[in-house]
């Protein structure tokens, strides 16, 4: 994009400020203004965490720093069209406000999406096809925070827990926000711009602190009980920069190479063969997609450096900041399948979609749906909707023909490792063959080039679902049974057995308990664990050996038999290896494992630089402790006269004298937290509320 082009575009209202910059960069200054925004964004996070951390000031005070910081960016990037980012989310509240919980969740949806194709529409009328930033990108956001936070309100209101899945459980909302909560969490600077989509209730925890509350209590030197310390996102930060500026710098350095404005010329597709316009096809959206990818991986960073985004530790010890992420680039670029693809790509898109439609419509039509919205989600560019009803196709058939092919390749590790190659290089062929009319929006384009690849896949796709079910059993129907759940198979075979015939102990020679062995092979059994077989053999042994069971099973079916293949049947989706078992030894693992290793040595350069700059791991707050020996008592305590404890802890709490009301709710968080480890722990642990990384 040159400069030249778009001072030419009267439509653009933000900031003309960097327009020289823009000039020298040969950027374009709707990008310099995103740019400038988030870099910035980027260092007042880190301000955000530390100068303004819920031990020392109120959540008022971050909630009106948030929003002011987002309102200023909207207002620069967007100029005169930034009203519309209050616009839309002020007519939900209202709505929010007014409306009966049972239905709630309703209206807003139609609202905002009313709200946002209206804008839609109105940017395909003045500027058609334009690539220039405009405000529909917020407002995309803006739609997936309200009516998320409108499923959740009808969820904590109005539906009971046993009606709800776990996330909804989760996410569900019991108090009202309040005008300027609602506000701050919709129109933050973490994730104005870019997203990602976050969920009220996430949001407000982290406002508040409590997000911290969640870690493990550890050991710390010279402190003798165990402290909650807060990680620090640095190391996360940077992988995301630097992930960024790599995606940014792949997608400026070869999306030249394959510009997608050539799928949109006659001449080129007469002049080039339906396998070389495929692979050009593959090549530009994939070059396309690294734009979305720096987009995303900076996003995250920021959120991550406010302290927004923290979930725990993984199993080495090491802090995970992916609550909110939206991207997992290796994790789509070797995807095995479309359902590992799509679940990498935009996943906070996804985590929405799952909330307010696929957990709530019936199973057979969650697929469509899904698709629909999202497709009227994106707007009205034609190109948006035959990605997705391709996409929804291709997912259908996908499933099909892995139930009837996957599992034959999973005998052998070499087998497997066969059966990924296939499917990731297919994934990607497929990904090419259905993304390209969402970059390239035309419709008639669109279809022009779907006809020189003669529909190839949709004919395939339509022939997985119809035809070859008929002629080649599933994994459902198949009588090749593997069974790793001993326990569950002893248990049942054992019980069917003794309710036949009884079960007689005897002791077996090797002979005999092989012979038994390779018959119940025949009725299609394998048996895995070979002392937990020989047991079960040996206790029914008398009922096993019989002839007209073992040798006549086509003819006199006996109630073992029936009994055996019935409950293999019932337990094949139950102990059948699990997709995410297989996939350790799959091609995009191996990948992944080597990527990780290459940047070890980074990381443990990280981790150097931080740790010799650092010159404490916590510190207690005086905020916090003061006026009172609230942490000596806390140390000194255990759990030999709980309630004599419990009240002490109550009581040294009223001790303490935050800065303002307003530091309340952390405060609360913290007390709550510790009257929970009073009653599961024997060592009460001392709350450290501003541990991060100075």
């Amino acid at each position: 994009m040159e400069t030249a082009n778009l001072l030419e575009n009267e439509y653009y209202g933000g900031s003309r400020t960097f327009t020289w910059l823009a000039d020298l960069s040969g950027l374009s200054i709707d990008l310099i203004n995103f740019l400038i925004c988030q870099v910035i964004a980027l260092f007042l996070a880190s301000l955000f965490r530390s100068v303004l951390h819920p031990s020392k000031v109120s959540s008022t005070v971050r909630h009106v720093v948030a929003l002011v910081l987002g309102l200023c960016f909207g207002y620069f990037c967007f100029g005169p069209q930034a009203i519309h980012i209050a616009g839309l989310p002020t007519v939900c509240y209202v709505v929010i406000r007014t409306q009966n919980p049972q239905v709630v969740q309703r209206y807003v949806m139609l609202v905002a999406m009313t709200y946002l194709l209206t804008i839609h529409l109105m940017r395909q009328i003045y500027d058609n096809g334009s690539d220039c930033l405009d405000i529909t990108g917020p407002l995309m956001i803006i739609t997936q925070k309200v009516t998320s936070l409108a499923y959740s309100i009808h969820d904590g209101f109005v539906r009971s827990t046993k009606e709800l899945t776990k996330a909804q459980q989760y996410h569900a909302v019991r108090k009202m926000p309040s005008t300027l909560e609602y506000y701050s969490f919709v129109l933050n600077f973490h994730g104005l711009l870019a997203g990602p989509a976050i969920f009220y209730k996430d949001y407000i925890e982290f406002i508040e602190g409590s997000n911290l509350l969640k870690s493990p209590a550890m050991n710390v030197d010279n402190i003798k009980s165990p402290v909650i310390v807060e990680p620090s996102p640095v190391k996360a930060v940077i992988k995301k920069v630097v992930g960024s500026l790599i995606c940014a710098f792949i997608f400026i350095k070869f999306s030249k190479l394959y510009p997608i404005k050539n799928l949109k010329d006659e001449d080129f597709i007469a002049n080039s063969s339906s396998w070389y316009c495929l692979w050009y096809t593959m090549m530009s959206t994939t070059f396309t997609r690294f734009k979305y990818y720096h987009a995303w991986l900076l996003a995250d960073a920021i959120c991550n450096n406010s302290g927004l985004g923290f979930t725990g530790y993984d199993k080495d010890g090491n802090a995970n900041w992916d609550l909110i992420s939206n991207i997992n680039v290796l994790g789509f670029e070797f995807a095995t399948n479309m359902r590992d693809a799509i679940n990498n790509w935009n996943c906070g898109t996804n985590r929405w979609l799952r909330t307010v439609v696929y957990e709530r419509v019936p199973k057979k039509y969650g697929t469509v749906l899904t698709f629909a919205l999202s497709a009227v989600w994106h707007g009205f560019y034609p190109g948006y909707y035959l990605t997705f009803a391709t996409g929804a196709l291709m997912v259908t058939s996908a499933r099909a023909a892995r139930r009837m092919f996957r599992y034959r390749f999973q005998r052998t590790q070499f087998t497997r490792m066969c059966y990924d190659i296939l499917t990731c290089l297919t994934t990607r062929i497929v990904m090419g063959y259905t993304t390209f009319p969402f970059v390239m929006l035309e419709l008639m384009a669109s279809i022009r080039l779907y006809l020189n690849f003669y529909l190839c896949l949709h004919i395939v796709a339509l022939i997985t679902i119809c035809i070859l079910p008929k002629f080649i059993k599933d994994e459902k129907r198949s009588n090749v049974i593997a069974i790793p759940a001993q326990e569950m198979l002893k248990t049942d075979c054992a019980d069917a057995v003794s309710a036949s015939n009884g079960s007689n102990v005897k002791k077996l020679s090797t002979n005999e308990q092989n012979s038994v062995k390779s018959i119940l092979a025949v009725n299609s059994v394998n048996y895995l664990n070979t002392d937990l077989n020989n047991d079960f053999i040996e206790n029914n042994y008398e009922t096993l050996k019989q002839p007209q069971q073992l040798h006549e099973r086509e003819q006199k079916p006996t109630k073992l038999t029936s009994e055996l293949n019935n409950i293999a049947s019932d337990a094949r989706d139950a102990v059948s290896v699990k997709h995410d078992a297989c996939e350790m030894d799959q091609l995009s693992s191996k990948l992944k494992e080597k990527i990780e290793a290459e940047t070890k040595n980074i990381e443990e350069f990280i981790d150097k630089t931080v740790t010799e700059t650092v010159s404490g791991i916590v510190g207690f707050k005086n905020d916090l402790m003061r006026d009172c020996e609230f942490s000596h008592a806390l140390r000194k305590r255990n759990t030999t006269a709980l309630t004599n404890t419990v009240s002490e802890v109550v009581t040294n709490a009223t001790c303490i004298k935050p800065q303002s009301d307003e530091n309340a709710p952390f405060l609360k968080k913290e007390i709550e937290v510790i009257n929970a480890v009073v009653q599961q722990a024997n060592v009460l642990p001392a709350v450290l509320s501003n541990g991060h990384a100075k």
